[in-house]
């Protein structure tokens, strides 16, 4: 006869697959790049037909643009910052970072991405200590406070709206290219050239001819 498990140890052996299951869940969860896929997306970059720096010339232009500080700028990166004071006590910096990678002789993949950190304002008061007789020493407040901004928060803007719309605005920098190098990169057909010359030297009659002829 096949001897029964008791019921509490049963209990027990579920409890604790329940708690195991819920750990990996909530691992999951806490660890925000369990959820990256890389997938193949251009939520974050962009082929420009122009040479590197002309297009982060033109990413940087579009940044100056929007009133973004640009701390650095050169023909393969561009970085740049900007605050916002959405609440009285509560600051906001948004980092922009910027990489021009050239792909062959005349195309440039654009890569920008935007980090978002947020702030708030602590405040706190000074103290002094003040000897007293018989009493030892007592601390009290001055009238002097030191604030200070405290960094809470910080993640990388995920956003496809935003990069879409900055992607437009480099595109509305980006310089056309000439004629010449549109019918190089195969965008226009080339135009047929200019007609030659086509007047002959004059045939004089010959003799007893009538010119009229």
């Amino acid at each position: 006869m096949r001897s029964v498990a008791p019921l509490p140890r049963l209990a027990a052996v579920a409890v604790l697959l329940i708690l195991v299951s819920a750990c990996g869940h909530n691992t999951r969860e806490d660890v925000p790049f369990m959820g990256e896929s890389f997938d193949s997306d251009e939520t974050y970059s962009r082929t420009y037909e122009m040479p590197p720096a002309q297009v982060c010339s033109a990413a940087r232009l579009a940044l100056l643009g929007q009133g973004y500080a640009v701390g650095k700028a050169g023909d393969d990166a561009v970085e740049a910052t900007k605050n916002f004071q959405p609440e009285d006590e509560v600051h906001t910096q948004l980092s922009v970072r910027v990489s021009c990678v050239a792909r062959g002789n005349e195309r440039t993949l654009l890569f920008v991405s935007a980090l978002l950190d947020r702030y708030v304002l602590r405040k706190s008061s000074s103290s002094a200590s003040l000897g007293v007789g018989g009493l030892g020493s007592v601390s009290l407040p001055v009238g002097s406070r030191e604030d200070s901004l405290v960094r809470v928060a910080s993640s990388t803007v995920q956003d496809g709206g935003f990069y879409r719309r900055f992607f437009e605005r480099v595109g509305y920098y980006v310089p056309s290219p000439s004629p010449r190098e549109r019918v190089r990169s195969g965008d226009v057909p080339a135009e047929d050239p200019p007609p030659s010359d086509l007047r002959r030297t004059p045939v004089l009659p010959a003799d007893g001819e009538d010119p009229a002829r």
